[in-house]
């Protein structure tokens, strides 16, 4: 599928089809692989849910609500942007999961640029604070874009490093997990402001969206996947830091930590990243030895290469039928690959990928980082 920048009125439509019940991020891709427009696709969504054991029908993003929220948008200044558009991050369409829109208040352009992603304790010691500032105003200074979650600690100290370059070079971004127009936490009030007169924030959350535990590893897989790597500086064993290195790993960047002493548990993950392969960094060098050179384009872009969905609309329903029992029996609350689950059943991907789009549009699959799926407990 080639680029191309939506009207407003297409805008609405991919804003209500991506708002809408159980449309995930990979099954709104499959829809418009299918459908080819979030329209149709919309009027045959009731049809999949059902044959995947939904008994009431998807509850859609109403029209009103798609008003409602991109009049808001417009009225402070912000923009959405869907991933069939030109503005969109090219390194986050390049995720298999990539968000199908995201709204974006401040500078635009950043979001186009090369990007390193810092994150870490939000109980950080004053020398992870100020190592942190000072990778960021040296990775600044090279025209590298700092991305972080503008949370307390590591994450304040990355954009408070970013922003102190005055020269026009780098920048930084703010990805958040709750809507664009929620400051959290509050104490970040000021650096918000500031963040957003000279830099980006940005959020796949409808506006008005209030900080929840859910919403942080779904907007730590973004500030992953805008970056060309992620740099780990004090964080506990099992950390939101470490599943953002997780989503790094995964998406193919690269990941680094800042070892630290074994007496202080805000060690703990950056050392466990470096036993794990992650490279150490002792100043912004070594950063910038491997990504000084790293390009967009050495990243699948899965959204317009079209071989990389096997869809059949027109398979037989009793044919469909019957592979969504196999895959049921085959599933479980633990999560696997689909192309293993594929490969176990012996099944042609085409219908498969079908039978799983039914399931997760009724409410009996969830899909998972790195292709993988596992089954629901209970039927809504």
């Amino acid at each position: 599928m080639k680029l191309t920048t939506l009207s407003f009125e297409k805008k609405k439509e991919w804003v209500q089809l991506a708002r809408s019940e159980n449309v995930g991020p990979i099954t709104f891709r499959n829809l418009i692989s299918l459908f080819k427009t979030p329209k149709v696709a919309m009027e045959h969504i009731d049809d999949f849910a059902r044959r995947g054991g939904k008994t009431r029908s998807i509850s859609l993003y109403t029209e009103q609500e798609v008003e409602n929220e991109m009049t808001k948008i417009d009225k402070i200044g912000g923009k959405i942007l869907a991933f069939c558009e030109p503005d969109y991050p090219d390194t986050l369409r390049k995720l298999e999961d990539a968000p199908p829109i995201i709204t974006v208040l401040g500078d635009i352009s950043l979001l186009r640029r090369s990007c390193v992603s810092i994150v870490g304790s939000r109980n950080a010691s004053v020398n992870g604070k100020n190592l942190t500032r000072r990778l960021a105003f040296d990775l600044t200074k090279e025209d590298f874009v700092i991305v972080s979650g503008m949370a307390r600690g590591i994450d304040t100290a990355a954009h408070e490093g970013a922003l102190t370059q005055e020269n026009g070079l780098g920048g930084t971004i703010a990805v958040l997990g709750t809507g664009v127009d929620v400051v959290y936490p509050s104490e970040n009030q000021t650096l918000y402001q500031e963040i957003w007169q000279r830099g980006a924030i940005i959020s796949d959350f409808p506006l008005g969206t209030q900080p929840h535990p859910g919403h942080f590893p779904r907007r730590n897989r973004l500030i992953s996947g805008l970056s060309l790597g992620t740099v780990v500086i004090e964080a506990q064993s099992k950390s939101g830091s470490l599943i953002t290195a997780e989503y790094a790993k995964q998406q193919g960047r690269e990941v680094f930590a800042v070892p630290g002493s074994p007496l202080d548990a805000r060690s703990e993950g950056p050392n466990e990243l470096l036993k794990k392969g992650a490279r150490l960094v002792s100043s912004s060098r070594d950063i910038l030895d491997v990504l000084k050179n790293k390009e967009y384009k050495e990243f699948k872009d899965v959204f317009q290469d079209e071989e990389q969905i096997s869809l059949k609309a027109d398979a037989d329903e009793t044919e469909v039928e019957k592979i969504r029992h196999m895959i049921l029996e085959n599933l479980s609350p633990e999560k696997v690959c689909v192309d293993d689950l594929i490969r176990e059943m012996k099944l042609p991907a085409s219908i498969v990928n079908v039978a799983l789009i039914e399931l997760e549009l009724a409410g009996r699959l969830e899909r998972h980082p790195g292709n993988s799926v596992s089954l629901l407990a209970e039927l809504p």
